[in-house]
């Protein structure tokens, strides 16, 4: 079982350390210290459900309804051309509208609603959760509770570490140049990895 949930844990911190949308969504809101709580956990509390979907055997359901997969592709690319497009506008009208505390903030349900659009519009999310640990929890017959356990809060780990330790960059983004630098960074992400899912699937 130890082993099981070490490496449940390690798996996950690996498929998750990469930037990718959600996770540059979630350092930007801790760089402004804006509603960090609610989208740390809505991303653990999402990919804690995946994994589940995944360790019980849900990823199945994918072979079952083909076309799901392909309708969640292209609403994640649309989404993603969108969200980087109201990045590099935020860039182009400046950074001093972008430091921490300044400014109109977002609300929380404005947050939320990006990042499960973010979390849940985005096929990869669900390779890396429902199939790919799936398929490896399957290794440990009898302990897959342990590994998908450990997986989940090897995600929680991971978000609570990004979005608050974000605050200790706060520094290098009081300068307004840092905060544009960011937002194209975020918005060439998000489009690289729309033209990934449009052209690599």
């Amino acid at each position: 079982m130890f082993e099981a949930a070490v490496h449940g844990y390690l798996v996950s911190l690996s498929l998750i350390l990469a930037i990718g949308a959600q996770n540059a969504f979630v350092l930007r809101q801790g760089l402004r210290r804006e509603h960090v709580g609610v989208v740390v956990l809505a991303c653990a509390a999402s990919d804690a459900i995946l994994i589940a979907l995944g360790v019980t055997g849900f990823g199945a359901v994918s072979g079952a309804v083909p076309w799901l997969a392909e309708a969640m592709r292209w609403g994640g690319v649309i989404f993603l051309l969108v969200y980087g497009a109201l990045r590099f506008k935020a860039a182009l009208a400046g950074g001093e509208a972008l430091q921490p505390g300044q400014g109109a903030a977002a609300s929380v349900r404005s947050v939320l609603t990006t990042v499960l659009v973010l979390t849940w519009a985005n096929p990869h999310v669900y390779l890396d959760t429902v199939v790919l640990l799936g398929s490896i929890s399957a290794q440990y017959p009898g302990h897959r509770l342990a590994f998908g356990v450990a997986a989940a809060l090897g995600s929680f780990s991971f978000f609570t570490a990004l979005g608050y330790g974000a605050r200790l960059l706060a520094p290098v983004f009081a300068n307004p140049k840092a905060w544009v630098v960011l937002e194209i960074i975020v918005g060439a992400t998000m489009w690289a990895i729309a033209a990934g899912l449009a052209f690599g699937g």
